[in-house]
């Protein structure tokens, strides 16, 4: 079984950097698409960012100029570096996964890590 485990959060002042990390575990052959969402308290989970396998990425206009995702297909990891940071940033981070495919030639879909919370506050 595949499992995703987020590392990184904390808490930061305004204006601070963070630095997110996602390492994959298992035995894995390729990982699809990879992504970071975010849920805040009382809000709904939402797309924070997104890279393809190829390094195409994709972010949400809140985030925009200040986060930056990569990955390193090597270590089966996906980072978001987060600068500029504002209190709504403040949330639970998740990394996901739309598809992952094993060593055994299983394929895993919908795969999320536990989550890593980010605070932003003075």
């Amino acid at each position: 079984q595949v499992q995703l485990v987020e590392s990184g959060g904390g808490l930061v002042q305004p204006g601070g950097s963070l630095t997110l990390s996602c390492a994959a575990s298992g035995s894995i052959a390729n990982i699809n698409v990879m992504a970071w969402y975010r849920q805040a308290p009382g809000k709904q989970r939402e797309l924070v960012a997104v890279i393809t396998s190829g390094g195409h990425t994709n972010y949400a206009d809140s985030v925009k100029g200040r986060f930056t995702i990569s990955r390193d297909n090597a270590k089966n990891a996906v980072y978001l570096q987060m600068n500029s940071l504002k209190p709504e940033d403040t949330a639970v981070y998740y990394c996901n996964s739309d598809r992952i495919l094993r060593s055994d030639y299983r394929r895993e879909y919908g795969v999320w890590g536990q989550g890593t919370q980010v605070t932003v506050s003075s």
